[in-house]
């Protein structure tokens, strides 16, 4: 999960200073130092920190502990209050159109997530009531522009490609294209290197000239901490871009690059690229984002999830109440959710809960959480194991096993999984008043009661 080492490096120290009735000075600069080598283990560019540490040992050295705050919960307000504004800008937003149709140009290193976010971009804008037009302006890359079209399809979204032409001329043809068919947004896909060159640039500058794009959006993949820094520099020298589009962000992202770009190439971060759907899409907030990597929870992004969970399909949260549910309501859950990191992902970002929930989603086969195989062995119970899971036994778990045409530690994973999400459905009472409405959203639901749980 991202910003899973610097979360928990960042909640030790806090815990050093819970029994502390005041601050010392030895006690901030001890702080400062423990927070600087989080920062720099999370790779975190090293003038950012120095500056960073900077201005929370001066605010925190004769800072009056307020009398609802203890020392600890100050120091975690200043350093919160400090990466908002480290990371904050006046312009997050897509800059607005000058022109019809309005222009936006991808651009980064090969790898960096380009192809599929312009995909995203294209299905955000659409669902916001624009009609956008892929532009298949790699050439290089082999079988970038069939991915390329396969996403487009996916989505309803046309996509425009002339082959293996010059990408300045199939930029200009697409503009034309675009224009006589009623296209609002035009999104240009374009190539990228595994290092940057001359050539690269030089054709993304004639791309540019060409065609004025109001946007300029470079990708980096958030894994990649201050390499994605340097990458952010050298673009912006050569193209000036607009704006940072962060990539690969439901990876094991370190924080390096999400907490230093924006300081360092003075450019704003405006879009968060965190899952493999086209929907997982999300606008930078800064605020939202300093409570991630605090740990102490994203509050606007839970909250817009639990949103898309309970419209997408209504939730039946009588059999949750009290973590009264069995096999049978699980599977329909599963399947209704298509896949159970719709769950997962809500609970990585509730303070506290950010180990179990990687715990609950450690079943996966190389990045994909297997909910199709916990389905396969749930249909393989008969209907009293699943009306009661208690009676399966390790004669049970193998017969289920060779059922499903999986391992008895397959098995054994989904039940214990079952467990914790039922324990932790009834350590919390999820309902919604007089057992009326909905589970998520609800006065006494998913939402309201961690909501409580955020404050400082």
């Amino acid at each position: 999960m991202a910003f899973g080492g610097l979360t928990e490096k960042l909640s030790g120290i806090f815990k050093k200073l819970k029994s502390k009735g005041k601050l010392s000075e030895e006690d901030v600069k001890k702080t400062s130092e423990d927070i600087k080598f989080a920062l720099y283990e999370a790779d975190v560019n090293y003038k950012v920190v120095k500056d960073f540490v900077s201005r929370i040992a001066e605010r925190s050295v004769g800072q009056e502990v307020m009398k609802s705050l203890t020392p600890a919960q100050m120091v975690i307000k200043i350093v919160n209050e400090e990466l908002i504004a480290l990371m904050s800008s006046d312009d997050s937003k897509l800059n607005s159109f000058k022109k019809n149709p309005g222009v936006v140009m991808l651009c980064g290193l090969q790898g960096s997530g380009k192809t599929t976010f312009s995909a995203k971009l294209a299905n955000k804008m659409k669902l916001s009531g624009h009609r956008p037009l892929l532009v298949a302006c790699d050439i290089y890359r082999p079988a970038a522009i069939k991915q390329l079209k396969v996403l487009g399809e996916s989505i309803c979204v046309d996509v425009f490609e002339a082959g293996t032409i010059s990408p300045i001329a199939i930029s200009e043809k697409a503009l034309k294209f675009a224009k006589d068919n009623g296209n609002d947004i035009l999104i240009l896909d374009t190539a990228g290197r595994l290092h940057i060159d001359d050539a690269l640039m030089g054709e993304l500058r004639l791309m540019k000239s060409k065609v004025a794009p109001d946007e300029i959006l470079l990708a980096v993949d958030a894994m990649t901490g201050q390499d994605a820094v340097n990458v952010a520099s050298e673009f912006n020298k050569g193209l000036d871009i607009t704006g940072i589009v962060l990539t690969k962000f439901d990876t094991d992202a370190k924080g390096g690059a999400v907490i230093s770009v924006k300081s360092v190439v003075n450019k704003p971060i405006k879009f968060v690229s965190c899952g493999e759907k086209l929907s997982d899409i999300e606008d930078f907030n800064p605020k939202s984002m300093a409570s991630r990597i605090l740990g102490m929870g994203d509050v606007l992004g839970l909250i817009e999830q639990a949103k898309s969970m309970a419209e997408d399909e209504d939730v039946d949260e009588e059999i949750y109440l009290k973590g009264n549910f069995d096999l049978n309501d699980y599977y329909k859950h599963l399947k209704k959710f298509g896949k159970f990191e719709a769950i997962q992902s809500a609970m990585s970002k509730i303070p506290g809960l950010g180990k179990i929930s990687r715990k609950m989603g450690d079943f996966s086969e190389k990045g994909e959480l297997c909910f199709k195989k916990f389905l396969a062995i749930i249909c393989s119970m008969t209907p009293e194991e699943r009306s009661n899971p208690g009676i399966i036994s390790a004669s049970r778990r193998r017969r289920v096993a060779l059922g499903s045409g999986t391992k008895v530690e397959d098995v054994n994973k989904l039940l214990k999984t079952f467990e914790q999400t039922r324990l932790l459905f009834k350590k919390f009472g999820f309902s919604s008043p007089n057992g009326k409405g909905n589970l998520f959203l609800g006065k006494g639901g998913f939402v309201s009661k961690f909501r409580k749980m955020i404050r400082f």
